[in-house]
């Protein structure tokens, strides 16, 4: 009996391990949340309501020659890792100097060396930028690219807003940074 009981114990415990053990394991580039306003989600005023968010992954740098070399120029990049950013506005805005109406987007940009067109898109739920599709495009705009003073690790979005109803979107990843000009 004692046989029986230690065998179903060692049989149960195999069981539990070899269930627990099949989640995938953290991706390398964790994903995270943008707001307009920044912080909305941690510091949410009374009455206030978000205006835009982006979802995004951020993959490192990790030594590696970024634009220009994993991300080449002149061709859509996904903006991160993983799948595309997902762009939510939460109102009609205008971003880029372009007007976009109040729904979510998948956003692309085609980086080059002193330029980048960014991209928002009708289709969804993009892995990479594989199966982008430039006939639902909803809005292309190009904003200047420049070089930050600090090398930025992980690829990072971050808005901030500027009062009177703008704000700036800024895209970071190595020593570049491209700003996207948001007016609500």
């Amino acid at each position: 009996m004692k046989k029986l009981l230690a065998s179903l114990l060692l049989l149960a415990t195999i069981c539990s391990v070899s269930h627990a053990q099949s989640f995938r394991k953290p991706d390398k580039s964790p994903m995270d949340v943008a707001y307009l306003p920044d912080n909305f989600a941690h510091d949410r005023k009374p009455g206030e309501e978000a205006i835009a968010k982006a979802y995004y992954s951020r993959p490192n740098k990790a030594d590696r020659v970024v634009f220009g070399g994993i991300v080449p120029f002149g061709k859509v990049w996904r903006l991160g890792a993983n799948e595309a950013v997902e762009f939510k506005a939460f109102k009609d805005l205008t971003i880029g100097g372009e007007a976009l109406k109040a729904g979510t987007y998948s956003m692309f940009a085609i980086p080059g060396e002193s330029e980048w067109t960014i991209i928002l898109n009708s289709d969804l739920d993009y892995w990479g930028a594989f199966k982008y599709d430039e006939s639902k495009d909803v809005i292309r705009f190009t904003v200047p690219s420049k070089s930050s003073p600090e090398i930025v690790e992980a690829f990072s979005i971050r808005f901030e807003d500027l009062g009177n109803n703008t704000a700036v979107m800024r895209l970071g990843w190595d020593q570049t940074m491209v700003e996207i000009p948001v007016s609500y």
